[in-house]
């Protein structure tokens, strides 16, 4: 008697189903690896703004011819911190109170309004100039910072500063000044002498004019716009390689 071998019998529905791998569609892949991307850029742009660079946009003339108004600059914020600031630096600060006038706000509506300050945040937009400042240093904690005015020379610990950044046909210093820079302190005043309110101006003030490092945000090293401004912004060191040290 021959024995019959059964008919091979092929896997059912259920089982075919099961070993099927779900099918993502293209639409899906691409919308989570855009949002991958899109979450990924925005936490390394805050993170960068937060700690290492920010961008500022320049609101006035005051620092002419170095710096004209509408330039957007980047900012860092390793300057001061790990790196000590200099003299000659150019520096973005926070208003130590009462040097920038109120001024109405530039009306948006409510939803663009959310959006600029979204990006502002984390640092796609340059800062707006509601609070902040942009001046050089002159003078760091204990120099000796003065001017006889009438356009004499500013000296730094007794030495005369030849100022190759100030705006053309500009004077030093129309005022006149004599003061030692507190500690924690600098002395910041703007390229275009006569037209800007700088330390001083604020001789009166809390810190006799001088500016809290604490309120300094960083250093202005580079111009980013508009393109045909584009460039770095050097330390003009050899304005200030006679200086001694304060005594």
């Amino acid at each position: 008697m021959t024995s019959q071998r059964a008919p091979e019998r092929g896997p059912s529905e259920s089982e075919a189903a099961g070993t099927q791998q779900p099918r993502r569609s293209t639409g899906a892949v691409w919308l989570r690896e855009t949002a991958i991307i899109l979450v990924s850029a925005f936490i390394l742009s805050f993170l960068v703004k937060t700690f290492l660079v920010q961008a500022f946009f320049i609101p006035s003339a005051s620092m002419e011819d170095t710096l004209v108004e509408g330039d957007r600059v980047l900012v860092s914020k390793l300057t001061p911190g790990p790196f000590e600031l200099h003299r000659g630096d150019i520096v973005v600060f926070k208003d130590p109170g009462g040097w920038l006038p109120s001024s109405p706000r530039a009306e948006r509506g409510a939803v663009a309004e959310k959006v600029n300050q979204a990006l502002t945040w984390i640092g796609l937009l340059p800062q707006d100039s509601g609070e902040h400042l942009i001046k050089r240093v002159v003078g760091l904690p204990g120099d000796q910072v003065a001017s006889e005015g009438s356009g004499a020379p500013v000296t730094v610990n007794g030495e005369p500063i030849d100022e190759p950044y100030l705006a053309e046909g500009v004077a030093p210093s129309d005022n006149s000044f004599d003061i030692t820079v507190p500690p924690g302190s600098v002395w910041v005043m703007g390229d275009n002498r006569s037209d800007s309110a700088d330390s001083r101006f604020h001789l009166g003030d809390p810190g006799g004019g001088s500016v809290p490092i604490d309120n300094v945000v960083g250093m202005t090293f580079v111009k980013v716009w508009p393109l045909d401004r584009m460039g770095l912004l050097r330390n003009p060191s050899d304005a200030y390689a006679e200086v001694p040290d304060p005594s």
